[in-house]
This record gives C-alpha cells, structure tokens and sequence, in this order.
C-alpha cells in the first residue's frame, strides 16, 4: 500500500482492512466464487478479510451441506442497508452501558436497549454491493473536513417524559453535527449513487424509550448518576443490517439442534435466527419458524433452545473514523477500553452511583407480588386420556410411567374428576421445589401465598414452599377467582375441585379458615373475556388489600398461564390485552413462568422487575423402548 493511500486511512479504524476491497474480491473470483455473490459476502462481512467473506459463502458452493439452497434471496440483487452513528466511548460509553444494564434490570427491556448508546446522523439507506467501498472514502474525507472544528466535548442536557428519556445536543454542537451529516449526505448520494437523508431535527442520545410510565422517577434517579461532561472520544461509525429482516424477532440459539425432521432448522450454540412474529400463529407449541442468519436456511427450530437478543447483535461495523481533539490528549488513557458493541463495561465509580440510589429506593421495604404458572401437569406430557393409562381393571390407580404421580391425593367423589383437574407430572414437582429453593437462596421471604382452586396450582405452591422451608410456616390460601379464563375449560364446564377439608387431609398445607374473595360458585362456564378480566382486576385488588401494606414480605399467587398478564396488568395501571392475541402471549409462558411487581408506596403505584430468581429450561424427553432397536430390528 503507497503512503499516501496509508495517510489517507490514518484515522479510519481499519485494522483488518490488509487487503483492498479489490484485491479480496480478486481472491475470492479466483477461488471459483461468482462475482455478485463474492460481492454480496464482502457486503454482508464488512470487507475485512477474504476469510469472513469465503466463511459466509462456503454454504454456497457446497450444496451437499444443504445451506443456502432455501433461501430465495441469494441471488437477488438486494443490498444491505446502512446508517451511520455517532458513538461515545471512554469514560462515558462505560457509564452509559451501566445505565443499560441497570434500567433493564431495574424496569425490564425498553427500546432503547434493541440498540447500543449512539447520536443518529442520517436514516437507513441502501448501497448497491460493489460501491461500499466508495462510503468509506466518503466517510474518512468528510471526516477530515470536520475534524478540526469537532467540539472537543459536546454539550448533553438530559431530557425527560413519560415515554422517553435522553440526552439532547447543544444547540452550537448540534448544528455542526448537522452539517457534517449534511456533507456525508451529500458526497454519498453523488459518488455512490445512494440516496442518503441526514437527520437535521433535534439531535439526541436515547437513554430509555417507550417505557412504562411508573418507571419514569426510577428511570431519571439512574440517569443521573451519568456524568454527560466525563471523558470521550466521539466515532462517526458506518454500520449496515439485513433489510429483509427488520421488521423480525431476533433469537440466539443457547443449544445445538439438530434436526429431526426435513423441514427443521440446524442451529449451532451462538447464531442468530430471524422470527417474523406474524407467521407463527400455526406454528406448534413450543415452537418457531425462523431463519438461519449464519445460512440463509429456514424451518421450525424448538423455541426453548433460543433466547431473545437485540437486532443490533446481527449488525457489521464496516468502518468508523476517530475523531481526535486537542483535549482528548489530555484526558485520555493508554488503557481506556474502546468502543464494545453491545458490551457490558464494568467501571467502579459508576456502580458506586448506582447503588446509592438503590440504597435509596430500598430504605423502607416494598410488598412484592409475584404470579406465577403452576409447573408442568400430567396431562402436559401424556395427554387428555392420561388417566386411562393409570387405571387396572378393578379401577385402582398404577402409574404407568416414572413421571405420573407415584399416587394421587384422596377424595370423596370419583376419580375420574382428576381427568379435568390434572396434578403435576413428578417432574413438575421437582421444577416446583427448584424454584423454592432458588428463592430461598436469593433470600426472598414469602408472606402470603394464594393458589388457584386446580390442584396442579395448590401442588405448586406446597411444594415452592417446601423448597423455601416455609410449609410449616405459612399456608396456602385456596382462591377460586384465581382460575384461568373458563372458556378455555375443554369440558365446558367447571372442574370439580377437591375441597378445602380433602387438601387438608391430603397433607396440603391450607389455610381451612381462608374465605375467597369469588366463590366457587360464582366461576361461570364459558365466560366472556370481558367477564375473566373483570374478575382477575376486581381478585387481585382484594388480595392487595387483604395483605397488610407493613407486611416484609412477597405475596406469591400461583396461577395458569393467563394469570401473569391478567393479574398484573390492573396493579400496573395498564388496560388488559386485546382479546384477539391474549392466546396467542399465554401460548408462550412456560411451567413456572412468573411476573414479579413491587410496590412504590410513596407514589401510590406499582411497577414491574424482573424476577428474583432465572428462568427453568428444560428438553423433551421422549418415552423410550428397550426393545426397539436394542433387541428386535
């Protein structure tokens, strides 16, 4: 490389760049990859290496590994899109993904955190393959034009509503940022024929955006603690995605799948699958329909072997420029880590800051609800006629498999009863105890404890109390306004529960001189939606009430899969979900899925957190012969 084309990339950050893009397009011709495809691959890879780029094709050209063959787009003509940010880094960029991480974990995931701290410059625009290229040079002369009137530091005041908070730029700051957007804008359109709209309305860093309204005096206590004057070097970086799928769910496989069936998905541990939410209404419980973003493949792919992440993670940073001030000479350590997308810096002073104001919001103790969907039922894994599989000729109970209950509790009426009221499978007795003790080791202390009439619900809760050790302590309270929504009941009509006195005599844990708020024989078969969310609103309300406001403790209430949005929505203050997809979010809370709201008393309101314990994810475990395979053919 001559020193003049080396001067001329001195301060675009390019440390893989050893190759033009000419030359590795050279390279990648010559291995016998088609030109729009090699193009395609620098595109996608950021042009870095000939390795990354011949990476992402290989699936291509080896049709014996199946990759790439389903996806329609591989030959099309569709470029990336690309944006270009301005990004923190320093002192600031570490204090900023605190606040990242402490709002998510203080008021749950917002918009702000689909995407790391960044000003917008200009909006999403596209560029044909082979004139990437020609955005770098406009990157690092527009760059240079700018680089000697660039503030040193620029002015942010924080800004806040009810469903957003940030930063704002000065107004002098601003407008020089505009124009360098502007002159990006304008060389971009003219020398790689792209049309590029600059954003000349007020300029902004995003710290929390769309968020619940309660959580807005939290939000600002931990802003803060940000210091917008601490120390920063700023970078214009040219970032680019897939623009056929924005508008989708971004999921990371946790496990390896290999598939059973032709129309599954192989993922490895770490690639990202695209999910576009509206096409997963026929799709199996447990289940999604994606698409590989490491092939290009698609096909069904179990949902427990994935976890959610954010669009950016699939985002390539092809080039960025530094800009250098005088004052960042000064204030600049050799060790300063530099710009980590989507990284989680630690940096004392900040967690010093942070947890003065949890101290703070901590001083007087809260009440905390937590719902929660009873563990995995009987008829979950052997079906409707999973009682039928259990019962001799004379009608005695012998459980047929290792995971049926070893007995089921006695009652007066028929045993048959137990076909609408399942009790949990044994490993939902283990996953229940498991979350108790989870519970105890993070040192939450239950108080109060109220459980559907359904008996999967009222084993739950015994044994999440045994796991805690409080079943000597405290006792259940049977609520029949806690049963799920009764139009979902498949025999249309209301289960016959086991009675207080048989729990009782069953040896479960019951509070015999508990009255419900809902009689029993108030639940009404096939009740209207409107009737359900009247009744969990006007329940969970006199539960509230029932439950000293002095009280040290949580309020468990073990419920069904509807209870976590039916039963939290009206202490949030939020309207209840539309009835046309409320199946559609129940369908995707698992065994002991759980919502935990805590209360901010001094604002007479109650907010969400995340939970105190992890989530519990487990495999299917199929029934298995000794026969098959081991002795016959």
């Amino acid at each position: 490389m001559a020193v003049a084309e080396t001067q001329l990339y001195a301060k675009v950050s390019n440390k893989n760049r050893s190759k033009s893009t000419s030359v590795l397009l050279e390279s990648l011709l010559a291995k016998g990859f088609p030109a729009h495809i090699a193009q395609k691959a620098l595109a996608a890879t950021g042009q870095k290496t000939i390795e990354d780029a011949a990476k992402w094709q290989v699936p291509v050209i080896s049709k014996e590994l199946h990759s790439h063959c389903n996806d329609p787009s591989l030959d099309d003509p569709i470029p990336q899109e690309y944006v270009l940010y301005l990004c923190p880094t320093g002192r600031l960029h570490d204090h900023l993904q605190e606040f990242w991480k402490e709002s998510k974990r203080q008021c749950g995931k917002n918009r702000a955190h689909e995407i790391f701290p960044h000003i917008t410059l200009c909006d999403f625009f596209t560029c044909e393959d082979q004139k990437v290229e020609l955005l770098y040079d406009t990157l690092k002369r527009v760059g240079d034009s700018f680089s000697q009137c660039f503030p040193p530091s620029i002015s942010l005041s924080l800004h806040s509503s009810t469903s957003y908070l940030g930063f704002f730029i000065g107004d002098s700051h601003a407008n020089i940022l505009k124009e360098f957007a502007l002159a990006f804008s304008s060389e971009a359109s003219a020398q790689a024929d792209c049309h590029v709209k600059p954003c000349l309305k007020q300029l902004h860093l995003t710290l929390a955006h769309k968020f619940y309204p309660h959580h807005q005096k939290t939000l600002e206590q931990l802003a803060k603690c940000i210091n917008p004057g601490e120390t920063c070097q700023w970078v214009a970086a040219l970032y680019s995605r897939d623009m056929r799928f924005v508008h989708y769910q971004t999921l990371r496989a946790l496990f390896q799948y290999k598939p059973q069936n032709i129309d599954e998905l192989m993922i490895n541990a770490g690639d990202f699958v695209y999910v576009d939410p509206t096409q997963q209404s026929d799709v199996s419980e447990g289940w999604v329909i994606g698409t590989s973003h490491r092939t290009g493949c698609r096909g069904f792919l179990p949902e427990n072997y994935t976890e959610r992440v954010s669009e950016s993670d699939t985002w390539v940073k092809h080039r960025e420029y530094v800009f250098v001030t005088a004052s960042r000479f000064f204030t600049q350590t050799e060790n300063e880590p530099n710009v980590k997308l989507n990284g989680e810096v630690h940096n004392p002073s900040m967690s010093r800051s942070i947890t003065n104001v949890l101290s703070l919001q901590n001083a007087t103790l809260r009440r905390g609800v937590l719902v929660m969907r009873h563990g995995e039922r009987v008829d979950q894994v052997f079906g409707k006629s999973w009682l039928q599989q259990c019962l001799t000729a004379d009608g005695k109970y012998d459980r047929a498999d290792l995971n049926f209950p070893s007995t089921l509790p006695k009652r007066k009426d028929s045993m048959k009863h137990f076909e609408y009221d399942p009790p949990l499978s044994c490993c939902g007795v283990f996953q229940s105890e498991l979350i108790g003790e989870a519970l105890l080791d993070q040192g939450v202390t239950v108080s109060y404890v109220y459980s559907s009439p359904a008996l999967r619900c009222i084993q739950t809760a015994q044994h999440i109390l045994q796991g805690l050790k409080l079943d000597q302590k405290v006792k259940i309270r049977v609520e029949p306004g806690l049963f799920e929504w009764t139009k979902w009941e498949a025999s249309r009509v209301i289960p016959n529960f086991m009675t207080v006195t048989e729990l009782a005599e069953a040896s479960y844990k019951i509070d015999t001189s508990y009255r419900g708020n809902f009689p029993l024989s108030s639940l009404v078969p096939s009740e209207s939606y409107e009737e359900y969310v009247s009744r969990s609103s006007a329940v969970i309300k006199q539960i509230i009430t029932a439950c000293p406001s002095k009280g040290k403790g949580v309020i468990l209430i073990v419920g069904h899969g509807s209870s976590l949005a039916s039963f939290t929505r009206p202490l949030l203050g939020l309207p209840a979900r539309d009835s046309s997809n409320f199946a559609q979010v129940v369908r995707k809370i698992p065994s002991l899925g759980m919502c935990f709201c805590e209360e901010l008393k001094e604002e007479n309101k109650w907010q969400m957190v995340n939970p105190p314990v992890k989530t519990l994810t487990h495999g299917a475990n199929a029934a298995f012969n000794w026969r098959n395979g081991i002795v016959e053919d």
